[in-house]
């Protein structure tokens, strides 16, 4: 598997910022450890070192495990401290050595939402802004970009997507990113996308609503596809038909 080698020799670069003289397992062995159990579909720490402990004998094949098996703590202590930028060069590395061979990628979900940091004296008490794109099913941030305010989301959305290898996932983002030129992105980037709607975005809201209210259009979902209908009510609750 030359697309594996290849990201094998890229991980032996990634520094591992851990005191040297108190590791156990060496970086490359979480990082392989993490990317086998998450195309075995693991899902979560517990099941990534269930995995691990599991197949040994193939793993041995690629990392030396004089020291066993890393628990799933330590697993997400060390993945967590491994930059989002590493993160995003070493998930970048291994979907371009797929595409290359025009692999399809597995379908996976990311996640591109803004959230409000604390404020802090640096910034005159000024709340901060982060944009991040969070792989679900990996379970950790690709990438993430600072902005003054909320409101400047639009813009940092493209440049944190011109940094992501999306080829064939699906992107998911709220009402605030759905913009023309953002859909364009992602399309050129060759992925899907699901973006959110709000009653206050005038003629496109209603539009969705018309088309998704068709019934030949539903009748041909229910026969060929799947439809999924929630319902935000009272206190967070979703009610899905």
């Amino acid at each position: 598997m030359q697309e594996l080698l290849e990201w094998l020799e890229f991980i032996e670069e990634t520094e591992d910022t851990r005191q040297q003289s108190k590791v156990l397992h060496p970086l490359k062995n979480i990082l392989v450890i993490v990317l086998f159990a998450t195309l075995a579909n693991a899902d979560g720490w517990v099941e990534m070192e269930i995995f691990a402990e599991s197949n040994q004998e193939y793993l041995r094949k690629y990392i030396n495990l004089e020291n066993g098996i890393p628990s799933h703590d330590t697993l997400s202590r060390v993945m967590g401290m491994i930059s989002p930028e590493i993160i995003q060069q070493l998930y970048a590395k291994w979907q371009e050595a797929l595409d290359r061979n025009e692999g399809e990628l597995l379908k996976k979900i990311i996640c591109i939402d803004g959230k409000t940091m604390r404020s802090n004296k640096k910034n005159e008490g000024k709340p901060s802004h982060i944009v991040s794109a969070w792989s679900k099913e990996d379970g950790f941030c690709l990438g993430q970009k600072a902005v003054e305010e909320k409101s400047n989301e639009i813009t940092a959305i493209p440049d944190l997507l011109d940094k992501l290898q999306i080829k064939g996932q699906v992107i998911t983002i709220d009402a605030m990113g759905t913009q023309t030129a953002i859909a364009e992105k992602i399309k050129n980037k060759r992925a899907d996308y699901v973006l959110g709607l709000k009653g206050n975005q005038g003629t496109l809201h209603e539009n969705v609503k018309e088309y998704f209210a068709d019934t030949e259009f539903l009748k041909r979902i229910q026969e060929n596809g799947s439809y999924k209908k929630a319902t935000e009510k009272a206190h967070g609750q979703l009610e899905t038909i």
